[in-house]
């Protein structure tokens, strides 16, 4: 087994906030880029659901391409500046202006269908593949930077904290802020704190030169290999990728589910979709507490179980009150989720350096990405099906039963794909380190046993 390198004294420690806070701005243009591009382009604009099914689903196989080469690129990159921090640099502005062009269409774009579709999908696979580049640098930090389990358990609770703060703006705020100054304002908005946040917190991340200077540089194919032989990947691969299916179709869906099923405007969009995100940021509070005695495993697999059964009573209530009050129960699921898998991911990562040697967590991190990602296909299914079953063409055309369309997207998918998640997820164990003085009455008992 590899040993751990101890970091060098010369080394400033980075701050778990300063790391932490970047969760913020990558998460507010991808969140309103994700969750809003559907009722935006569907809805507003009078894109075909179709067209935006094939979006996703074209999209899908271009981000299982570009994850692992960005990883591959940023552990391979050696600079005076780091392996990760350059990327974030390049790629965080170049995000920040295709994200503002999705959302800022030109007339003469609108005003045709094909065109239109041909700028969603460009500038859809721009954004999004600027995402991938940035976060497989941005996620390669967390295990590199801090590396024990309570390092690692206290900055990710100040990062999923930022995450859901800038998913309170950007998902939940977002119907009540572009209904006062429209989509293309507030991408801009979005944009200029992204940049900068991310901008802060990568100038503020200290990379060790000993992790990587003289370390055997990793191989694109080889290191796909080697994941691919690893079962506890694809465990923890295909129960994220569910759950980042079932989220997605949360922040998506809850729009159509809101004006279809309930038959209320916007604003209670925004209350909707806050209510589960404040449950989550309480969540995480609660969760926090509960992980110093039980193992990170078991918070995550309740996270699934509880988000599986919260999603059936959802589709049966076709009133306000009752779906707020089951929404705070789906937030505690997505806390527990939220809270442990960047750990579990850790873990991978951890697993794979004493397995092989070499250290990867770019590649590890995008390859996983990857599997997150998959989550498109899951989405794009939900939205054709949706559209074929119940004849919801677009926000011109919804067909003669929205709401049932609008409760599949919401209930039914994600339901399904948080079952798969919680069954997946208890075939993943890991070897827990002994602790000293475990290594030590067990060595004892072993010359015990041998004078025996």
């Amino acid at each position: 087994m590899q040993e751990t390198k101890s970091p060098s004294p010369l080394v400033k420690p980075t701050s778990p906030f300063r790391y932490g806070i970047g969760m913020f701005g990558t998460s507010i243009p991808i969140n309103m880029f994700k969750s809003f591009a559907a009722i935006f382009y569907v809805d507003s604009l009078g894109l075909t659901m179709k067209h935006y099914s094939f979006v996703i689903f074209l999209y899908t196989f271009v981000d299982a391409i570009d994850n692992p080469v960005y990883g591959f690129l940023s552990d391979n990159t050696r600079t005076r500046w780091g392996r990760r921090r350059p990327w974030l640099v390049i790629g965080t502005p170049l995000l920040v202006l295709f994200f503002i062009l999705f959302y800022n269409v030109p007339e003469f774009v609108q005003s045709d269908q094909n065109r239109l579709f041909w700028y969603m999908l460009i500038t859809y696979i721009l954004t999004g593949t600027l995402d991938s580049l940035m976060n497989a640098s941005y996620g390669a930090l967390f295990p590199e930077l801090f590396k024990d389990d309570r390092d690692r358990a206290k900055t990710n609770a100040i990062r999923q904290t930022f995450q859901l703060l800038a998913m309170v703006i950007s998902i939940a705020l977002t119907p009540v802020i572009t209904s006062a100054i429209g989509y293309s304002l507030t991408s801009i908005i979005y944009g200029v704190v992204a940049l900068a946040v991310v901008l802060f917190c990568a100038f503020g991340c200290h990379e060790d030169p000993k992790n990587y200077t003289d370390a055997p540089r990793p191989h694109l194919i080889r290191s796909i290999i080697d994941l691919v032989r690893n079962p506890k990947f694809w465990i923890f691969g295909i129960a994220g990728a569910c759950y980042s299916a079932a989220f997605s179709l949360i922040s998506q869906a809850v729009p159509f589910y809101v004006k279809y099923t309930l038959g209320l405007d916007s604003t209670m969009t925004t209350v909707m979709l806050g209510v589960v995100l404040f449950a989550a940021v309480i969540g995480i509070a609660c969760w926090s507490f509960v992980i110093k005695k039980v193992p990170v495993m078991k918070v995550w697999r309740a996270g699934f179980v509880i988000m599986a059964v919260a999603f059936i009573p959802l589709y049966f209530v076709t009133s306000f009150v009752p779906a707020v009050c089951i929404a705070c129960v789906v937030g505690v699921g997505v806390a527990a989720c939220l809270i442990t898998m960047d750990c579990i991911g850790a873990k991978i990562m951890d697993d794979d350096y004493a397995r092989h040697g070499v250290k990867r967590e770019g590649t590890i991190s995008s390859l996983v990405g990857v599997m997150n990602r998959l989550n498109g296909l899951y989405t794009s299914l939900a939205f054709y099906v949706a559209s074929s079953a119940y004849g919801f063409v677009s926000g011109d055309e919804p067909g003669d039963n929205p709401a049932a369309a609008a409760k599949m997207l919401l209930c039914v998918f994600p339901a399904v794909a948080m079952i798969i998640a919680a069954v997946f997820s208890c075939f993943l164990h890991f070897r827990e380190p002994q602790t000293e003085n475990a290594a030590q009455a067990e060595g004892a008992g072993a010359e015990v046993d041998s004078h025996g």
